[in-house]
Formats: structure tokens, C-alpha cells, sequence
């Protein structure tokens, strides 16, 4: 037990030691000593202590520069890192959404049947479709999805795909004649594309 106990101190001892040659070594590098002066400690002997504050503090500056320097870039990670996953949580289920907007756009073909030429039982169920419909509307309001307006008005590729073109002589030349699929924003991001009519 007692061999065991004395290897380990001998163990840290020569650590210890390595590592106080190396702190000299590194401060003599820094000073320009060649170790050969008289009691030499790593410069301890050859330079005098006013040469040894300059060396150590212009040490002690490079490292808190180095500190400094790792801190910024941290920093600028966590803050790009924070900014993506806003971006991500911002649009958090568009693609649910999108899939959401598919129904709506049968529950309004539906309710545009024309209520003249059904019988009674079927009135009812565009009823209940009606009223589905305007709870689907309101939830979709609610997160924020707004329909884009470009019914007769100037098309804009920016929010509508023309897939038909028509001549009216009534009406403006690149305004929009009808809105085929409507188009939706989701927030500030546009997850889909209005299909219009356009007037050339």
C-alpha cells in the first residue's frame, strides 16, 4: 500500500514538475533568456523584476484579448442560432395548414351549389356546411392565415399565378377576372399562390 501511495506522489511530483519547466520555458522564450545566467529561475536571476511585470502583463493581455475574442464569437453563434429556430417555431405548421385550406376549398365549392334547384334535406346539409365552414374560417383568422385579395385588381406575380387569360373590353388589361383557387398568406409568409383569370 505504502509503494502504491509512494509512486503516486512521485507521479505528481514529476508532473508538477513538467509542468513548472514548461511555465519557465515559455517566459524565457517571451524574455530572450538563454537560461545560462546565475540562478536562473526562468529569468528569475538574469532580468530584473520591472522587465519581469512587463513580460507577464503584456502575457496576461493576450490571453484576456484571446477570452474576449472567444466570448464575442459565442455570442454571435447563440444569437444566429436563437434567430433560426425563431424562424422555424415562426412558421410553425404551414404544412398543416396548407392541408387545412384543401378542405375549406371543398366546403366553399359545396355551399356554392345553388339552393333554388336542391330539396330540402340537401339545404340542410349546406347549412351545417355553412356553419363548418365559418368555424374554419374564424380558427384559421385566429393563427393568423389571410386569404390575398386580387379580385379585379392589377395581377401580381408576386401573390397569384395566371392560368387563364381573357379579353374584356369593360375592364382594365392585366386585372384580375376571377380568382379560380384562392390564395392565402400564412403571418407575413405567402404558403400559397392565388390561380386567377387575367384580362389581356
Amino acid at each position: 500500500m505504502n509503494l502504491k501511495k509512494n509512486s503516486k506522489e512521485n507521479k505528481e511530483i514529476k508532473e508538477e514538475k513538467i509542468n513548472t519547466e514548461t511555465s519557465e520555458n515559455e517566459v524565457k522564450e517571451e524574455s530572450g533568456c538563454a537560461g545560462s545566467c546565475e540562478g536562473c529561475a526562468g529569468c528569475g536571476g538574469g532580468i530584473d523584476p520591472e522587465t519581469m511585470v512587463q513580460i507577464l502583463t503584456a502575457r496576461n493581455q493576450e490571453l484576456e484579448d484571446k477570452y474576449m475574442r472567444l466570448q464575442a464569437e459565442y455570442l454571435n453563434f447563440k444569437t444566429r442560432t436563437q434567430n433560426e429556430v425563431s424562424r422555424m417555431l415562426q412558421y410553425e405548421g404551414e404544412d398543416f395548414i396548407k392541408e387545412i385550406l384543401v378542405i375549406k376549398d371543398n366546403f366553399e365549392r359545396a355551399i356554392m351549389m345553388d339552393d333554388n334547384d336542391l330539396s330540402d334535406e340537401v339545404s340542410k346539409f349546406l347549412s351545417g356546411f355553412k356553419m363548418i365552414l365559418g368555424n374554419l374560417t374564424s380558427l384559421l383568422d385566429k393563427f393568423e392565415v389571410k386569404e390575398v385579395e386580387c379580385l379585379g385588381l392589377e395581377f401580381d406575380p408576386h401573390v397569384a399565378e395566371a392560368v387563364i387569360t381573357e379579353h374584356d373590353e369593360n375592364k382594365p388589361e392585366n386585372v384580375v377576372l376571377e380568382v379560380l383557387t384562392k390564395g392565402y398568406k400564412y403571418k407575413d409568409k405567402l404558403i400559397r399562390p392565388a390561380m386567377v383569370k387575367v384580362n389581356k
